[in-house]
């Protein structure tokens, strides 16, 4: 067996790096005002940074270097925005969010355990599970280049670098693109590294308190959108990439961690999909049995975020925000493309998935469940009018 020093390259390495700058600074504010809902202390909201980081990190590191294929965790971002709704709304006190969050994880776990989530995703045909990772990943290209219009040399800049670099070097086409983006970015002084300050993150433990309004109000809204929000595109992305990861221990795994980094503020992790997009695709290796390289260097640096806390909060977010958007579109180009063609490669299911994919794409968000679970829902159920009783009335 290969050893992962000489499994790793640097365009593996920068698809983790790529990962984390787009994971952290595309919902860190979420985050932390969450934690401000339920009247965290600035140590607590450090300590919130610690549990995530530590906890995405290892989730992704160690079974990554076990499987040897890319297992990709994240923290929940709709959980996020319904835990920092419904803290302003509530009143709860940062001791029942806390026990919310253990109440999350347990119902995730139990879900692992069982492996009923994994069954019920198997039965959707492979189109829709394409066509539902094209619709969340879609939107990141569309802005890409809507991010133009409040940076138009930046990112014609990118775009130029990419095109030349996929024709010449393709292989360290985004490698170059970011390179470039950074350098230019620093000539022009838009990195604001006076954001950044030294210090070690510090985990701040708070008792749990069970109570049946946090149960009702957080725990259920918290388990809900982070299955249908995160972890359902998440599987969609592990199936679309082919990689034969054993999800339901996966998903057993991020309940159980949320459960013992929740005291501490790790309210919900989850099976990533953006980021694992990334780090499962061609551009983080040409090899895919080296992709899983890119996870480990995900984990690794999630792992340094956590430790780090408040410094490597600072680094990720003194990247203007163009910079990150456009990155992020560019190299999920060839995702997009890939599962474009596999969504809409079969006559028969090319309706469905297409129906899929625009309603993914479109962001809807109903009773707090995101449009990644509404468009797998509707691809379904185009499915099912368009093809039940056929073949027995065929037959």
């Amino acid at each position: 067996m290969r050893s992962f020093f000489k499994d790793i390259s640097l365009s593996a390495a920068t698809a983790g790096f790529v990962a984390v700058l787009v994971g952290f600074t595309s919902s860190v504010t979420l985050v932390f005002q969450a934690a401000q809902a339920f009247g965290a202390t600035p140590a607590q909201t450090t300590s919130w940074m610690w549990a995530l980081g530590l906890g995405m990190g290892l989730c992704s590191l160690v079974p990554s270097l076990i499987l040897r294929q890319p297992v990709m965790v994240a923290w929940s971002t709709p959980g996020a925005a319904v835990l920092a709704s419904a803290g302003l709304a509530g009143g709860y006190s940062m001791g029942e969010a806390v026990g919310a969050f253990m109440v999350c994880a347990c119902l995730i776990a139990l879900v692992g355990a069982t492996g009923w989530f994994e069954r019920a995703m198997h039965r959707i045909p492979a189109a829709i599970a394409s066509a539902l990772l094209a619709g969340v990943l879609a939107r990141f290209g569309i802005q890409a280049f809507a991010a133009a219009q409040t940076a138009l040399p930046l990112v014609a800049l990118m775009l130029l670098s990419y095109l030349l670099a996929r024709r010449f070097l393709p292989r360290y086409a985004v490698v170059l693109t970011l390179a470039v983006a950074v350098a230019y970015a620093a000539f022009r002084g838009q990195i604001a590294v006076s954001q950044m300050r030294f210090e070690w993150a510090v985990p701040v433990f708070t008792a749990p308190q069970f109570s049946l309004s946090a149960f009702i109000g957080l725990a259920l809204p918290l388990f809900v959108v982070t299955m249908a929000s995160q972890n359902l595109p998440g599987v969609a992305v592990i199936r679309a990439s082919g990689y034969p990861l054993p999800v339901s221990r996966l998903i057993t795994m991020t309940g159980l961690a949320t459960l013992v980094l929740a005291p501490f503020g790790g309210y919900a992790l989850n099976l990533s999909a953006i980021t694992a997009a990334m780090c499962m695709g061609p551009e983080a290796h040409e090899d895919r049995s080296r992709r899983y390289t890119a996870a480990v260097a995900c984990g690794a640096l999630y792992v340094v975020v956590g430790l780090f806390g408040a410094v490597v909060t600072g680094l990720l977010t003194a990247f203007p925000q163009e910079l990150v958007i456009a990155i992020a579109g560019l190299a999920l180009l060839g995702t997009i493309g890939g599962g474009l063609a596999t969504a809409l490669r079969e006559d028969a299911h090319r309706e469905a998935a297409l129906i899929t994919f625009l309603v993914t794409l479109s962001g809807v968000v109903i009773a707090g469940v995101g449009s990644a679970f509404w468009g797998a829902m509707a691809g379904v159920f185009t499915l099912f009018v368009q093809q039940y009783g056929r073949r027995t009335r065929g037959a």
